[in-house]
Formats: structure tokens, C-alpha cells, sequence
């Protein structure tokens, strides 16, 4: 009889976080391990390569770095994001077809307004955390001191709608990660479980909060045209200008995240869409996230490439430049 917290081949005692047993040598999650892959498979089978891919993430997260099936998993989520993102063939008789190149990164960001109502539940998952309740009600007190109690209303609501897009993207590849914790006077955070396992995986993820956040501006800019109350004109360009910060590819920011699967070409490119971009709407938070990305461009270490990122960024840039030309009109202020 195997006793609990024992190797099942040999009978030694294990530490929780042991991935693999020190006496045998045996994966201490190989049965979990069996069923991931075989759900995965089947999931392959069925065309669900989304499924596919949280599955292969999962199993990731309980192999030791060393052991060889790691890098065969591996290889596996690096092949299974590259077919969901590049337009890569699904198995025969997989039903429907997957948004991929420019049709996908158009709706990633066309469609954010969607998200936000299709992924209510999503939405509300924060909300039942009480660590994000109590920082939001910090935040949002400093605010309302500031600007009153609606403007940090809504700039609390716009900051954890761009966090949970985070999450959500995290959700999506089977990614454990905590709730939103705000910081006032700073923003707000999300702590990762465990890392996304390739750098294409990386940049979506951090480019989902953008996304998401422009989303939220899509929604408030909205309630502006509809209502002409200059609160949602100053909502909007707060948000979008939040958003931009964010897409400085330095330190944490989701930026520099963003770029990591980007090529040195597909990095000048980028460059260029930001100059276009502020060359057309004169936000300065432009010329920041143009600055950082030259750096980026010559030094430190390249991606692959990834035109479906490459795409995501460079419409996040033309969107958020857009929506951050909306101000409160100068005769009502």
C-alpha cells in the first residue's frame, strides 16, 4: 500500500513540491501526466487545439526542467501555438475554423467590446476575491480625493477590466494566476503561478490587458456619445493613455512582454506604425513607447517572429492613439 506524500515505485517520502522522486527517480505525477497527454490527444483529434494547448500546459507544469519529456512537451505547446496563430492546418475532421494572421488580430481588437459582455463571468471572478476588493476600495479612495468619487469610479472599473484580459488570456493556456491586487497611486498586478512556456504565449498574454482595457475605452466612449457627459470623454482618454504606458516595452509593463516574440524586422516595423501614429494623433505617450521599442530594436535578444503579434501590437497602438484624442470639450471645463 502506497502511503500519501510517498513515491508510489519505491515508498520514500516526498516534499510537497517535488516533481520528481530523489531515491528512483520516478515523475511523481506520471499518472496525472498520462491523462493530460491523453486528453490532449483526444482534444488534438477533435480540432480543439485550444483545449489541446491547456492540457499541454498543464502537464508542463508538473515535468522537472531536466527531465527529457519536458522538452517534448515543450516542443508539443510550442507546435500547437504556432498552428492556432500562424493558420496551420487543424487534423481531418476537425469542425469550423479558427480567426488566425490579420483576421484574428482584427477581431482580438475590433470585437474587445465583445468580450466584455460574452465574458461576464470572467469579469465578476475578481470581484469575489476579498484581497481585490479591499485594495480596489484603497485605490479608489485616493482617487476620490483627487478627482471625486465618479472619475475613481470609473478609473478603478477601466484598471481591472485590462487586468482580468490578463487572466483571461492565462484561463485560456491553462495558467494559474491570482486575482487583481491594485496598489494606489501605482495600479494594479497580477501574480503568475507559473510562466507562460513560450514567448508566443508571453506576448499574447500580455498584450490581452490592453485589449481588454481598450474594450473598456470602446464601452465608455459609448456612454459619452450617448449621454454627451464629459465624464466619459475624460474616462476615455485616461484609459487609453494607461493602456499606451502599458505598451512600453520596459521593465514588467505589458509591452515588454509583447515584444519578446517579435523579430528585429518585425520590430521596425512596429517602430514605424508608432511614429504613423503619432504623427496622426500627437499623444506623446506615443513618442515613450516609440523611444523604448528603438532600444529594443538593436539590443538585447530577438524573437522569432510572430506576425499575429506583430499585428495585435500595431492595431493596440492605432486604437489607443484613437481613443486618446477624445477630451472633454474645452467649454465645458
Amino acid at each position: 500500500m502506497v502511503r500519501p506524500g510517498s513515491c508510489a515505485r519505491c515508498g520514500t517520502e516526498l516534499a510537497e513540491a517535488l516533481l520528481r522522486c530523489p531515491s528512483c527517480g520516478t515523475l511523481v505525477h506520471a499518472g496525472t501526466l498520462g491523462q493530460l497527454a491523453d486528453q490532449a490527444a483526444r482534444a488534438q483529434t477533435e480540432g480543439d487545439l485550444s483545449l489541446a494547448l491547456r492540457h499541454w500546459n498543464t502537464a508542463l507544469g508538473l515535468l522537472p526542467r531536466e527531465a527529457p519529456q519536458h522538452a517534448v512537451v515543450a516542443a508539443r505547446i510550442a507546435d500547437l501555438d504556432r498552428q492556432l496563430h500562424t493558420g496551420a492546418a487543424v487534423p481531418p475532421g476537425a469542425g469550423g475554423t479558427k480567426p488566425t494572421g490579420v483576421r484574428g488580430a482584427w477581431i482580438a481588437i475590433v470585437t474587445a467590446i465583445v468580450f466584455l459582455l460574452g465574458k461576464a463571468k470572467v469579469l465578476l471572478l475578481g470581484l469575489t476575491k476579498l484581497g481585490t476588493l479591499l485594495s480596489m476600495a484603497a485605490f479608489f479612495g485616493v482617487y476620490w480625493g483627487t478627482y471625486g468619487w465618479k472619475f475613481a469610479l470609473g478609473l478603478v472599473l477601466s484598471i481591472y477590466v485590462h487586468e482580468m484580459g490578463h487572466i483571461a488570456s492565462l484561463r485560456h493556456y491553462g495558467i494559474p494566476a491570482s486575482a487583481p491586487m491594485f496598489i494606489p497611486g501605482l495600479g494594479a498586478f497580477v501574480r503568475l503561478k507559473a510562466h507562460p512556456p513560450t514567448t508566443a504565449q508571453d506576448a499574447r498574454v500580455g498584450l490581452a490587458g490592453p485589449v481588454w482595457g481598450t474594450g473598456a475605452a470602446v464601452a465608455t466612449l459609448g456612454l459619452y456619445q450617448l449621454t454627451g457627459d464629459g465624464l466619459y470623454a475624460s474616462l476615455v482618454h485616461a484609459g487609453a493613455v494607461l493602456n499606451l504606458f502599458n505598451l512600453i516595452p520596459l521593465w514588467q509593463l505589458d509591452g515588454g512582454r509583447g515584444i519578446t516574440a517579435l523579430s528585429r524586422n518585425e520590430r521596425l516595423i512596429l517602430l514605424g506604425v508608432i511614429l504613423t501614429g503619432y504623427a496622426l494623433f500627437h499623444e506623446g505617450t506615443l513618442l515613450l513607447v516609440a523611444l523604448a521599442l528603438g532600444y529594443h530594436c538593436f539590443a538585447g535578444k530577438q524573437g522569432e517572429g510572430d506576425r499575429g503579434v506583430l499585428l495585435e501590437f500595431g492595431m493596440l497602438i492605432l486604437a489607443l492613439g484613437l481613443l486618446s484624442t477624445v477630451r472633454l470639450p474645452p467649454s465645458a471645463n
